[in-house]
């Protein structure tokens, strides 16, 4: 795998459980969401899918000014 892809994927992740725990802490600090824990899970794969996709077509940018 190449690492570009990789770091990627990484990033995605990240991004998936960070907005895991924001939810968690609204949860506990506000109350209840009105909505299940399922779509939580389907939120934070999108948010990781477009993290994921936003590390991949900036990071060689980012790369090449560094």
């Amino acid at each position: 795998m190449r690492s570009r892809l990789r770091s990627s994927l990484l990033w995605g992740l990240v991004g998936a459980l960070a907005f895991l725990v924001l939810v968690q802490g609204y949860d506990l600090a506000i109350g209840r969401l009105p909505v299940d824990f399922p779509a939580r899970l389907a939120l934070a794969a999108v948010v990781g899918a477009l993290a994921a996709s936003a590390a991949y077509v900036t990071e060689h940018r980012l790369y090449r000014r560094a």
